[in-house]
């Protein structure tokens, strides 16, 4: 089979779905359909602007929190811990076990891990100075029709 590798920075749809296709069948080969969809929970202001939420998704039984923004005057109000449990219920309605996501150091570790969250994995000194840390929580699911995560109930 002849080739070539082309390199660029230009992030094209195209590309990455001629990628993603043939990843995403041999993934299906091995594992199953992953069942994925988003979850998002926009944040919006008294305008209907957007000015924080979650961004993430759930496939393979788990939620993966790609994105958490919570605006800095809302902090410290319990706002991100009811957003996360708004996604916690959401992801065990659809089956999902648990959850995970990443931060760096200078970020929220500390506010996941008083959700139950524990560190599984870190990449010292990215970016430089700091870590990066992965973080997972496996959700304490009820019989259907009981409670989901009492962890964060109330939160």
């Amino acid at each position: 089979m002849n080739f070539s590798l082309d390199l660029t920075d230009v992030a094209d749809d195209d590309i990455e779905q001629a990628i993603l296709l043939p990843l995403r069948a041999y993934n299906a080969s091995k594992a199953g359909t992953s069942k994925g969809r988003p979850l998002v929970i926009a944040m919006r202001d008294s305008t209907g602007a957007v000015i924080g939420g979650l961004w993430g998704s759930t496939s393979y039984q788990w939620l993966f929190i790609e994105l958490l923004v919570v605006p800095e005057t809302l902090r410290g109000q319990g706002v991100g811990r009811r957003v996360m449990a708004m996604a916690h219920d959401e992801a065990v309605a659809r089956g999902c076990r648990g959850a995970w996501l990443d931060t760096f150091e200078f970020q929220a570790r500390g506010f996941y891990e008083g959700l139950g969250y524990h560190v599984f994995g870190e990449i010292p000194d990215y970016p430089p100075g700091y870590s990066r840390y992965f973080l997972r929580k496996e959700f304490a699911v009820s019989p259907p029709g009981g409670a989901s995560d009492p962890s964060v109930q109330g939160a």
